[in-house]
């Protein structure tokens, strides 16, 4: 393992967990608690598969520091869902095979993000041996591969962030009114649960409610108004989801006068 942060140190764990032997650990810092620590001057111990677990825009200079120990492992990957397997570009010339594997789950800390792995999908990619390889660690950690081609990282990644991100900022938001209202903000939840169940097994209509879907043109101005006195801020946090939600309802011609 290159990079034992949060996605790595997840991993790792979880690997333990399953039964596999973390055989060393490059750290930035030297130190870690997920395997015997490496330096990249000494021999390295003889693996299965080398995980990079560093910054997007670190992975290829990592890739070309480790392909100096490129016979100590057949198989290495990358842990970002945007960044090309091509990155790994100096590996391959070394001989190495080289793959992608990125979990599709917010990791906020290795403890959680490793109970967390379990029952998540991972987007692997790479020649057929990585693949291989790649399949039978997201098996063994209770995970759900699916093919994750480079030229559909773009796409795909953009999706997984606002997934996670557009979320939690749709629900800050939420929040933010209801405290505004003297009401908790917990009674949203059973509402929240259903409309992310609506999106998933709804298949043969859109899942959307509420004023903006129905065209309710003078509750939505009432909306953006109560947001707007809530702060200056939360107005226009909800102004721009209100608009985006009024283009995936098909109303975009009606947005201007809304807002």
């Amino acid at each position: 393992m290159v990079g034992p942060g949060r996605a790595g140190g997840s991993i790792a764990l979880a690997a333990t967990r399953s039964g596999h032997e973390i055989t060393g650990v490059l750290s930035r810092s030297g130190e870690n608690p997920y395997g015997p620590p490496l330096a990249w001057d000494d021999p390295w111990p003889e693996s299965d598969l080398l995980l990079i677990a560093v910054r997007d825009d670190a992975i290829q200079e990592v890739s070309t520091q480790v392909s100096l120990h490129a016979g100590s492992f057949p198989v290495a990957a990358h842990m970002s869902g945007f960044t090309p397997v091509a990155a790994l570009e100096e590996l391959a010339r070394a001989g190495v095979a080289t793959g992608g594997f990125h979990p599709l789950q917010t990791l906020p800390d290795p403890e959680r993000g490793a109970a967390a792995l379990a029952g998540s999908f991972v987007g692997i990619g790479g020649g057929p041996r990585a693949m291989t390889t790649l399949t039978d660690l997201a098996i063994s950690l209770n995970m759900s591969p699916f093919p994750l081609a480079d030229e559909s990282r773009p796409a795909y990644h953009a999706g997984a962030a606002a997934a996670a991100n557009f979320v939690i900022t749709a629900l800050a938001t939420a929040e933010d009114l209801m405290i505004s209202a003297r009401i908790d903000p917990v009674v949203t939840r059973p509402l929240v649960e259903q409309a992310v169940a609506n999106l998933y097994e709804i298949v043969a209509e859109s899942p959307l409610t509420g004023p903006i879907a129905r065209g309710d043109i003078s509750t939505v101005i009432g909306q953006l108004e109560a947001a707007r006195r809530t702060s200056d801020s939360v107005g226009e946090q909800y102004r721009l989801m209100a608009e985006a939600t009024a283009i995936r309802a098909g109303r975009k011609d009606d947005i201007q006068q809304w807002i």
